[in-house]
């Protein structure tokens, strides 16, 4: 679905602020890397070396032993080790050249143990820099936390055919997707939304089989599943937020509107107690596409109100206007309203008419 150009721009600006700052994050990684990798480099050759002068220091004092047997008394007194007969100095030597192995030990393990939070973090950067207007809030292989950042079009700018009476919604609405991966892939086999405030179950259905649907669209081939249900998600998180706004600030005396984001339904109740049912067309109200009227139903759910062929006769009639008239949701009912008023007129008139 094509946006405005104006939210393109808007979405524009907040990329560019986004790379800018994975940049700078890139950047950092790159540079513990390249510390990580000299500092992992230099260690080896210091524990090589400390080790060489260890295995020197003990072949010498192995040596000394042999050229200088203790004596008896001696060997009685102490106990049969390596240590034995070792002066002072070289016991020093050998217990400070252990202590620097183990210090160094300690170091390149701390080193292992950060190059494993770059490969995470970079992991987690790869992820956010794929799917525009992210926060990766956790991040272990097989599961990702996501916080979405979702920014709603002006209606002002973008909805100008629709004579709303209130502006108060949100400029940006904030969720969290909880995705569960199969074996370190990109392959969706869970997804959770909070708050659940915008039905997704379609898109979750969909993400689950998207191999089956990548085959059948070149537009998907270099996306993953991730990439595509993030996209969709985002998508009618604003289509939802901005129909509900629509309905809510289309209220009328005379009609009243519900928004059934499952169906993509609008449900019309006009006064006197008929229900007319409005299908959304996909990419309304961004795009300019019409509404359509589906049926028409008594409030009360009694039939004998209008008949069939009163319906039928009306949903022609009302899905042949204009296109800009089907647009707009207050000028669509109106003019489902007088055409009702004017058929039901036409339809009591040729059944009070003698045969």
């Amino acid at each position: 679905v094509n946006l405005t150009d104006a939210y393109l721009e808007y979405l524009r600006k907040e990329l560019h602020s986004v790379e800018a700052e994975s940049a700078k994050v890139s950047e950092e990684i790159e540079r513990l890397s390249s510390s990580h990798a000299e500092d992992s480099s230099r260690l080896d050759r210091d524990l090589e070396g400390l080790l060489l002068s260890l295995d020197f220091l003990s072949s010498q004092e192995v040596q000394k032993s042999k050229e200088n047997p203790p004596s008896t008394s001696s060997m009685e007194r102490c106990d049969a080790s390596t240590w034995i007969d070792v002066n002072d100095d070289e016991k020093f030597k050998m217990f400070e050249l252990e202590n620097q192995i183990e210090e160094k030990r300690r170091i390149l393990k701390s080193l292992e143990n950060l190059d494993s939070v770059c490969k995470r973090f970079d992991a987690a950067e790869q992820v956010e820099d794929a799917l525009t207007g992210l926060k990766v809030l956790e991040f272990d292989g097989n599961f990702i936390r996501l916080q979405l950042r979702t920014y709603i079009p002006k209606l002002d700018g973008l909805l100008g055919q629709h004579k709303l009476l209130h502006n108060t919604e949100p400029s940006e609405l904030i969720h969290e997707l909880l995705i569960d991966l199969k074996d370190k892939t990109t392959e969706i086999t869970k997804v959770e939304m909070l708050p659940n405030d915008v039905y997704i179950g379609d898109i979750t259905d969909a993400a689950d089989s998207f191999r089956q649907i990548r085959l059948h669209s070149a537009l998907l081939d270099t996306r993953s599943s991730l990439q595509w249900l993030v996209a969709k998600v985002q998508e009618r998180i604003i289509t939802t937020n901005l129909r509900k706004h629509i309905v809510k600030s289309s209220k009328t005396i005379r009609h009243t509107f519900e928004y059934y984001d499952k169906d993509e339904t609008i449900v019309a109740h006009i006064t006197g107690g008929i229900d007319a049912f409005l299908k959304v067309s996909v990419g309304w109200p961004l795009l300019s596409t019409p509404l359509k009227l589906t049926s028409l139903k008594n409030s009360d759910n009694q039939s004998n109100g209008i008949s069939l062929s009163l319906i039928c006769k009306v949903e022609e009639l009302a899905n042949s206007l204009d296109l800009q008239t089907r647009q707009n949701l207050s000028g669509f009912m109106d003019a489902i309203e007088k055409i009702l008023v004017q058929q039901t007129r036409e339809e009591l008139h040729s059944n009070d008419s003698p045969t």
